[in-house]
């Protein structure tokens, strides 16, 4: 079987030379070129691929925008291609499958292929994930929840959902700065080892927390779980999509598609009818 791949780059002779290169691969197999970062997250949804070679440095979505912003189950293995100075490549040595120091080196690329290999066997995808969100956290900051907020709900955690008061706030500590997060922005959370992404507003936040911490602090009856390390807030979905697999994807009003489990989708559905969004309808 071919590893189908995908190449990301702003630049089209970048990736017109990395595409020479993977020619003498034979069981690479190019599926999609994207010349920035909204192509390539839309190739992931569309495509699956097993792999993607990412730049960095793009306009507008750069490439950790992308690793930030693919949902943990839809995220291939990434192999950065990047310009980054040696100070932040020891961030990329700590945590990421492989990265390519432009211009990319023949000898260099058949040793990122020979751990992509490796690791493609292996089916460690998921894994390679909590080292993204690892290697993010390191290069763009990470946050956490202030300490006292779940104390701030009425009653506390242990209280019945019936009498419990849930956030409209995250406070988002991070070193002397409180971002305060309206969760009514909030499209959707996933979760990779230790970290978080809250996906609001356009923006990812990368903070050290868990599942439990935040469904205790958010309405369940608007934030609901739809996979095993994902959560979305339902007032922000604008169709359910069902697929010939018998999958199920939520469309969000961002334009976000996120993959329904089986394990939640009658809750979820339940719920959504509640809120007056019907399968297949799209809501504009």
């Amino acid at each position: 079987m071919s590893i189908r791949t995908i190449i990301v780059d702003d630049e089209p002779l970048a990736r017109r030379g990395l595409e020479l290169r993977l020619q003498g691969a034979p069981d690479i197999t190019i599926v999609r070129q994207c010349a920035n970062g909204r192509e390539a997250i839309a190739a992931i949804a569309e495509d699956q691929p097993d792999l993607m070679f990412l730049d960095i440095q793009m306009p507008g979505i750069s490439g950790l925008d992308v690793v930030a912003q693919v949902p943990q189950e839809s995220m291939p293995m990434v192999v950065f291609v990047t310009a980054f100075d040696r100070y932040a490549i020891n961030a990329f040595e700590a945590h990421a499958l492989d990265y390519l120091l432009k211009p990319v080196d023949e000898s260099r690329l058949a040793a990122a292929l020979d751990r992509v290999r490796a690791q493609w066997q292996q089916r460690q995808a998921l894994a390679q994930r909590e080292q993204l969100m690892a290697l993010l956290a390191d290069l763009t900051g990470k946050g956490e929840i202030a300490p006292d907020a779940l104390a701030q709900t009425t009653g506390g955690a242990a209280s019945s959902p019936a009498t419990r008061r849930y956030a409209t706030m995250l406070p988002i500590r991070s070193g002397r700065e409180t971002l305060r997060l309206d969760v009514a922005t909030i499209d959707w959370i996933d979760a990779a080892g230790d970290y978080m992404c809250l996906h609001a507003a356009g923006q990812t936040h990368v903070l050290r927390a868990t599942m439990k911490e935040l469904e205790e602090m958010l309405d369940p009856l608007v934030f609901q779980r739809v996979h095993r390390s994902t959560i979305v807030n339902l007032a922000r979905v604008r169709s359910l999509r069902p697929h010939l697999n018998g999958e199920c994807f939520l469309k969000l009003q961002s334009g976000q598609e996120i993959k329904l489990s089986r394990s939640f989708r009658d809750k979820v559905e339940m719920l959504l009818d509640r809120s007056g969004i019907a399968p297949q309808e799209t809501r504009l």
